[in-house]
């Protein structure tokens, strides 16, 4: 394996691992209620949801999950550690790029709404900035990603 493509790999999985990250620090809000989403900086209308006790917090966070969770695997599949999945990089291609504009979007934020800047918040934004970069270097240099699967017919 080249040395471009090993890197590109240990990106994804960086990926993969971030998005799991994420989905368990979002799925523990379910069960640590209002706190949780407050530290992390969940919009207000799932802070009062969960203050609350409505159905809204944990349904929206059960679906957000579940996204990261998709953007995890497709990683894995970039990587070759697990099966290839539909649409691998045309999916590969949106997780970098939102990646790139959430982390981006965040620290200009974080420049604009200087009194609402916390470490958590400026880490996170970095952190989904490197996922976004390193997934588009992989589409560039994991060749495997670009490959259709073998058809499972013969003739």
């Amino acid at each position: 394996m080249m040395h471009k493509q090993k890197i590109a790999v240990l990106g994804l999985i960086f990926v993969a691992l971030m998005a799991a990250v994420t989905v368990v620090a979002h799925m523990s809000c379910i069960w640590l209620g209002e706190a949780c989403y407050r530290a992390q900086l969940a919009p207000n209308i799932l802070v009062e949801s969960a203050k609350h006790g409505t159905w809204l917090a944990p349904v929206a966070t059960v679906g957000v999950s579940l996204l990261f969770a998709i953007c995890g695997a497709y990683a894995l599949a970039g990587a070759g550690l697990i099966r290839r999945l539909p649409l691998t990089y045309l999916a590969l291609m949106v997780i970098g790029i939102l990646c790139v504009i959430r982390g981006l979007a965040g620290l200009v934020l974080s420049m604009v709404f200087i009194d609402l800047v916390t470490l958590f918040s400026v880490i996170a934004s970095v952190i989904w900035f490197m996922c976004g970069i390193l997934t588009c270097l992989a589409l560039k240099w994991v060749p495997n990603i670009k490959m259709a699967p073998a058809s499972s017919t013969s003739t």
